[in-house]
Formats: structure tokens, C-alpha cells, sequence
């Protein structure tokens, strides 16, 4: 019965995670898996609590991290890891507060980093992506 408890508490945060996207209850769903497990080889519900704890602590420390880590670096087409160290286009004058670029074929917020003014036409490296906007330099 405890296996049935923990394997269903398991899904649901499993669902759960799918409307998050947060790699947080994800954690607790491998917690409930790995006790489900416990529960499964004859553990008493004391320790199949225990391994619950211990393998979401140590999901939240390790996995969750290396799941952000490898969302946020990925080198898909169009992901930000992907732009970062391209060549953009200056469309409309880029200083250090606005400005427009072209990257790989769309159009970007731009900041220049330190005081440059970059004008249109100019080639630009793009250094890095904070939030929507690239941060670039003159090439």
C-alpha cells in the first residue's frame, strides 16, 4: 500500500512540474520514486520517509542546478547560448541606454557596452543576452 502511495505522489508532482517548469517539484517527485522503491523492498515508513527527504535534498542540491545549467546553455537554433558571440547589424543608433540590432535575421533590444555610440549599418559582436536586450560591441 505505502509503494501505491508514494508512486501516485510521485505522478503528481511529476504533472505538477509540467505547469511550473521551475525543475522544483520535479525534486519531490524523485523523492517519492526513490521511497516508493524503499517502500517497495520491505523499508518501514519511517525510513522510506528518510530516503524521501534525503533524495529530494540531494535532488535540490545537485539535479535541479544541473537541469537550469543545461536549459539556460543550450545550443539550439534561436536558444540565447546560441546567440551569444554572434555578429549582429546596428538598425537603429545603439548607446549604452537603447538602441536596435539584427541578429541572425531578428530584430534585438540593444545596449552598447561601456560609452559607445554605434551607429546604423555598423557590425556588432554580441557579448552577452540580459534578459531581451543584447549587450554588444563594436566589431
Amino acid at each position: 500500500m505505502d509503494v501505491l502511495l508514494w508512486i501516485v505522489a510521485g505522478v503528481i508532482l511529476a504533472v505538477a512540474e509540467l505547469f511550473t517548469v521551475s525543475f522544483f517539484l520535479v525534486t519531490f517527485a524523485l523523492g517519492a520514486f526513490a521511497a516508493a522503491i524503499a517502500a517497495g523492498l520491505g523499508a518501514p515508513f519511517l525510513l522510506q520517509g528518510v530516503v524521501f527527504l534525503a533524495v529530494t535534498v540531494a535532488a535540490l542540491l545537485g539535479v535541479r542546478p544541473a537541469l537550469k545549467r543545461l536549459i539556460t546553455q543550450s545550443d539550439e537554433p534561436g536558444a540565447v547560448g546560441a546567440i551569444t558571440a554572434q555578429e549582429a547589424v546596428v538598425l537603429e543608433r545603439v548607446d549604452s541606454s537603447a538602441g536596435v540590432v539584427k541578429i541572425d535575421g531578428e530584430t534585438w533590444q540593444a545596449r552598447a557596452i561601456d560609452a559607445q555610440v554605434l551607429e546604423p549599418g555598423e557590425r556588432v559582436h554580441v557579448v552577452e543576452i540580459r534578459g531581451a536586450t543584447a549587450m554588444v560591441w563594436r566589431v
